[in-house]
């Protein structure tokens, strides 16, 4: 602590997405209107899945509620600020302001990445034992999966922001992003962080590549046993399969990208933390509410049930 004591920066500068004043005005609406979907769309599933008594009974659902609550939460950490950066030419954020938000995105991010491979067995589980799905995915065990997904991400974001916290900080402090992030700010540190750099990696990018392989591997597993089984499953089962993988894809590319090769300095890196912080989120309700029947039929239960009374 006495390092972060005599430390000389209190703040950091971040150099956002362009330096043209116009495009400045264009992203300004456009991520506004991003976040404003985002919230209404994930905010719709959390609705609808906590008041319709059929998909709250259904595990995949309530996963699903906890999925898109997690995205809310990612997207209010970086958006907002983001937003408000567009209208100023000094985009600037506090020193423990961009710990806070570097601790949060890694609690948060952590928890979905669980979150996800809980979803993966939740899918095997009904495709490949559907007789055993009720008894196996009972209340008990979901509600004790969306707490360990939680613990996974404390867990996570500790292991790395335990040490973050101390390094000292003595200039340059120019953050070459949209948001504070990991590999970027401790480039900034006043001394060697080669060892702390190797563990965010390791940490962040190849746990999260891995465990990418291990869904996708899952995910071919449950399509060849329903192809065994019975070739007329086979397209069911992969219409159920394709939402998942479709989100498993986005959310876990810009973070393999970013994380495993932390010192590419690519300006791409920049595309994917919106990509990570704005479009997965966004994308997420539109792919399980568009594509999906029974979420598509609750909604409309939920409107008849509670907004077409007001009406009368």
């Amino acid at each position: 602590m006495n390092k972060m004591n005599s430390s000389m920066v209190t703040e950091f500068v971040l150099l956002g997405l362009t330096k043209t004043w116009e495009l400045e005005i264009f992203f300004f609406f456009i991520f506004l209107l991003a976040y404003v979907a985002i919230m209404a769309g994930n905010l719709l599933i959390v609705v609808t899945v906590t008041f319709d008594s059929l998909l709250y009974s259904t595990p995949m659902y309530f996963l699903l509620g906890n999925l898109s609550f997690l995205d809310m939460c990612i997207s209010t950490i970086t958006t907002p600020k983001m937003v408000t950066d567009f209208l100023t030419e000094y985009k600037t954020i506090s020193l423990w302001g961009c710990m806070a938000q570097m601790f949060l995105l890694h609690f948060l991010g952590g928890s979905e990445m669980t979150l996800l491979i809980v979803m993966a067995v939740d899918r095997y589980i009904a495709i490949c034992k559907p007789l055993h799905y009720t008894s196996i995915m009972n209340r008990r065990v979901l509600v004790g999966s969306v707490l360990l997904s939680w613990a996974v991400g404390f867990v996570h974001t500790m292991s790395q922001m335990v040490f973050t916290i101390t390094l000292p900080f003595c200039g340059p402090n120019i953050v070459d992003d949209i948001f504070c992030d990991l590999p970027r700010v401790l480039k900034l540190a006043c001394t060697e962080t080669y060892i702390l750099e190797l563990l965010v990696t390791v940490d962040s990018g190849l746990l999260s590549f891995i465990c990418f392989i291990l869904l996708l591997i899952s995910y071919t597993v449950i399509l060849v046993t329903v192809r065994r089984r019975s070739s007329g499953g086979l397209s069911k089962a992969l219409s159920t399969l394709s939402a998942h993988i479709t989100v498993v894809t986005l959310f876990f590319g810009p973070i393999i990208f970013i994380y495993a090769w932390p010192s590419s300095g690519f300006s791409v890196d920049k595309f994917l933390s919106v990509f990570y912080s704005i479009i997965t989120p966004l994308l997420n309700p539109i792919i399980y509410t568009l594509r999906n029947q029974e979420m598509k039929a609750a909604i409309s239960r939920l409107r008849t049930k509670h907004i077409r009374p007001f009406k009368m």
